[in-house]
């Protein structure tokens, strides 16, 4: 048996022990009236093969992406995981998100992280990485903070093309800290720079930016951090890793710091987590980078190892001094997105986004075709795109569910001026049959 409670006889014996007659004088403290006094409306116990019995038909009535096609993205995606990832992840000793304190019993996860580490700098084309974040949307919130240490400025402008729910997040970590937000509107699906010029000036920390961004949108990167740069900001930039298998990293582009969602990178979907929050920086900014960094170093045989370096967390410094509060990291997370990296490879990294851009824009093609649907904007996009609708986005969801599709996000929930707008995604794992499919039942809902 998983669990086995106690017997009676066990319970009088403890009860015994420390001198009370029943398990109500255990809470003897706690006033009558807010106590339940009645035995809880609770049916009797299950047996180990009824409670599995009654935990799968709970199960059963979630509806994931395996038992429905998938067209929904907006921060969490349907991609592709080799198996090997899970039967990896699945080794005992990788079961923590705990930070390895005792590097002489721990070089196997050091190892993993300094490996994830060195992937997510050659992915993203920065110098240096901390060994994981929460998520995607508190390692942006912790790079806006960061950003604000380095440049010793409390004004941060925020595009308004990034996720909204990252710039809730974000607005959530600088409210303590009394941190000025402003954001900056769009225009054609991209953020507009001519109210960026009008909001930027010397107070600016930084420019936090997705890439692509929120609509799936291209943004131009390079303009943006030679406007941050000309006035000593930082550019910020959320990317999608699967993205930078085709585009040019953000640190070609001049960005300062990178974060962004790991969950793409072999790490399943589960109902919203957990997922994997990565950031990289250059390495002038190191030393600002929150979290934890595992470095390479020798031992006094000259034997390769591995250890936490620049640890200038709350525990182990003054709280004032602190870069973060960030607690354990998503190691488990972070090894699962190494496995995937390690199995794919450039090559195949490479594939996996020329697949989401090519079907991406025969399915963009194609539902554009159809009455009653419009792109709104030329813009180039990855991955995702919006699409104008005559009939509510609401009643095509509850449609294409009847088809066991999981339609677009409708955009008019975050964005007013958006409504009517769909946000559709279409990842590698989606084939031509599924698409067209879309396609055939789009048109037929008015």
């Amino acid at each position: 048996m998983k669990f086995i409670p106690h017997t009676d006889n066990e319970l009088c014996q403890m009860l015994q022990a420390i001198g009370m007659e029943n398990t109500d004088q255990l809470f003897q403290d706690i006033p009558p009236q807010v106590r339940l006094n009645r035995e809880l409306a609770v049916a009797g116990g299950l047996t180990e093969m009824e409670l599995q019995h009654h935990m799968a038909a709970l199960a059963g009535q979630n509806q994931g992406v395996d038992q429905t096609i998938c067209f929904l993205g907006a921060g969490a995606y349907d991609h592709y995981v080799p198996s090997a990832v899970k039967h990896i992840l699945s080794r005992a000793e990788f079961y923590t998100a705990y930070t390895p304190y005792q590097p002489e019993i721990s070089q196997g996860v050091l190892q993993s992280i300094f490996e994830y580490q060195s992937m997510v700098c050659l992915l993203t084309g920065m110098d240096a990485a901390n060994a994981s974040m929460y998520d995607g949307a508190s390692a942006l919130a912790e790079a806006a903070l960061m950003a604000c240490a380095v440049t010793r400025r409390e004004r941060v402008l925020v595009a308004k093309t990034v996720h909204p729910e990252y710039r809730e997040v974000v607005k959530t970590y600088l409210h303590g800290p009394a941190i000025d937000i402003s954001e900056v509107a769009f225009e054609q699906g991209v953020t507009q720079l001519t109210d960026l010029d009008n909001k930027l000036d010397k107070n600016t920390a930084a420019i936090l930016v997705q890439y692509p961004n929120f609509f799936g949108c291209i943004e131009d990167l390079v303009q943006m951090a030679d406007k941050a740069h000309a006035v000593g900001a930082l550019l910020v930039v959320c990317a999608d890793p699967i993205a930078l298998g085709l585009l040019k990293s953000p640190g070609q582009c001049g960005a300062d710091i990178v974060v962004g969602e790991g969950q793409s990178l072999g790490i399943p979907l589960s109902y919203g987590g957990p997922y994997l929050g990565f950031m990289v920086c250059k390495e002038k900014l190191v030393r600002k980078m929150p979290g934890r960094i595992v470095g390479q170093t020798v031992d006094v045989d000259g034997k390769r190892g591995y250890v936490l370096t620049l640890q200038a967390r709350e525990q182990h410094i003054r709280r004032d001094k602190a870069t973060s509060n960030i607690c354990s990291n998503q190691a488990l997370c972070a090894l699962a997105a190494t496995v995937y990296l390690s199995l794919v490879g450039r090559r195949g990294l490479r594939q996996v986004a020329e697949l989401c851009l090519q079907k991406t824009a025969y399915a963009k093609k194609l539902l554009s075709s159809l009455p009653g649907y419009q792109l709104p904007w030329p813009t180039p996009v990855f991955k995702e795109f919006v699409l104008k609708t005559k009939v509510s986005p609401e009643k095509i969801n509850q449609e294409l569910l009847k088809d066991n599709i999981l339609g677009g996000l409708d955009l008019g929930i975050y964005y007013p001026e958006l409504a009517g707008h769909m946000l559709f995604c279409v990842t590698e794992k989606r084939n031509r049959q599924e698409i067209e499919l879309l396609a055939q039942r789009l048109g037929v809902i008015s």
